[in-house]
């Protein structure tokens, strides 16, 4: 098996690995440690012979690994024994490890990763690699940070995590549904930098959105009856469906009166609707609230044909379940096409003058387009030249001074 077959076992299975050996161990560094060197033997030795479980060999391999470090720390001399004995117990190589368990053994693994004592820059990093499986390469390239940064957060977050004292299980149910919202939220983090990247040359990042995807389905399988799981992963779905359409062959932005809605994805949206479906059967919340939105604008043939009468009330109800600038100005957008840009600039205006999204480029983006929509081109052209300024994408801010230019 060639080092592309290691990177797809590992990717399946690094979860399922990490957890169950946090669990062995009651160690999360040690297990995320014990697992990355047994994958570094994987790439030495099976190449030249491929063993006829890999999950089960990556898994015999990072006991052995674990028990080795732990053997090294002379002041654990008494655990290395019990974890020996349970190691000689334990499983062969070619089979599965406490499968009874590994589920559960994956979602404390996601909310540990989640844990509130860590920084979110830090619960992101340790949420795509310890249970997303990527490595810290593909992190930096996914976040366009250098990948020291990014191993130096890894390693920050599991002393963190060691020195807190944070077990390996699964939290009560009532704590569980109150940290809920950590882990949905980084998730979210990671398919907002896919789906538009905050900075580069690259407007989406694929591959990091369909991680985000990918978690987010596993959590759903998890949590069945969690509403906004579902609620998530319908946006996540309905939002990724256009993905085809909003760049050009170049990578240039295709906006959304201008895309092409045959190459929306319709798999992924027959997959939001039901996700939605589910998450409505007890009321939406914020996520699933924002995927009605996503799914009016899949349901329409074009922005014209679009509900956005409906699309201002559910921005209302958002709004009331969890305020927030962003919605506030999405709002005004929603305003804008439903009734006309004089009504959506006065909301647009309050967000100005309380200065409540200051040095971001989405507010002059949308005051600049509302003011070329009321005639006022010089003001407009102002208002988009200051939010090219602002924006640190590359390619999202070249469509911004294209504007601008439409306007002298």
């Amino acid at each position: 098996m060639d080092a592309a077959g290691v990177e797809a076992v590992w990717r399946i299975e690094s979860a399922r690995i990490v957890a169950a050996l946090t669990r062995f161990t009651g160690d999360f560094g040690l297990a995320e440690d014990a697992t990355q060197e047994a994958v570094a033997e994987a790439l030495v030795s099976w190449p030249l012979a491929s063993p006829a479980n890999p999950a089960g060999w990556l898994m015999a391999t990072a006991r052995r690994r674990a028990v080795d470090a732990i053997r090294r720390r002379t002041t654990l001399q008494d655990r290395y024994a019990v974890l020996a004995a349970d190691l000689a117990a334990g499983p062969p190589v070619d089979e599965a490890a406490d499968p009874d368990r590994i589920d559960d053994d994956v979602l404390a693994l996601m909310f540990i990763s989640c844990h509130p004592v860590l920084s979110p820059e830090a619960r992101v990093a340790l949420t795509l690699r310890v249970v997303g499986g990527l490595s810290s390469e593909e992190i930096a390239r996914a976040f366009l940070v250098p990948v020291p940064t990014v191993q130096a957060r890894i390693t920050r977050g599991k002393k963190t995590i060691a020195a807190a004292g944070v077990p390996f299980e699964l939290p009560a149910a009532g704590e569980r549904r109150e940290r809920l919202g950590g882990v949905l939220s980084v998730l979210y983090v990671i398919f907002a930098e896919g789906s538009t990247a905050t900075s580069g040359d690259r407007l989406v990042r694929p591959e990091v959105a369909y991680e985000a995807i990918r978690l987010a389905r596993t959590l759903a399988a998890l949590q069945p009856d969690e509403p906004e799981v579902h609620g998530l992963l319908a946006l996540f779905e309905l939002t990724a469906a256009r993905f085809p359409a909003r760049t050009g062959p170049d990578g240039s932005p295709i906006l959304l009166e201008d895309q092409d809605r045959r190459r929306w994805d319709v798999a992924a949206i027959r997959r939001g609707w039901a996700a939605l479906a589910t998450a409505s059967t007890r009321g939406l919340g914020p996520y699933g609230l924002q995927a009605a939105i996503a799914a009016a604008h899949a349901s329409a043939p074009s922005v014209e044909a679009t509900d956005w009468e409906r699309i201002v009330v559910l921005y209302e109800a958002l709004g009331r379940v969890a305020p927030s600038p962003v919605v506030e100005l999405n709002r005004a957008v929603a305003v804008a096409m439903a009734s006309g840009p004089a009504q959506a600039l006065a909301i647009v205006d309050e967000l100005v003058a309380a200065d409540r999204l200051p040095g971001s480029h989405l507010v002059p983006t949308v005051r600049g387009e509302l003011l070329a929509r009321l005639g006022r081109r010089p003001e407009a052209r102002a208002e988009l030249e200051l939010a090219a300024r602002l924006c640190a994408n590359r390619r999202e801010r070249s469509v911004l001074l294209r504007k601008a230019a439409t306007l002298s």
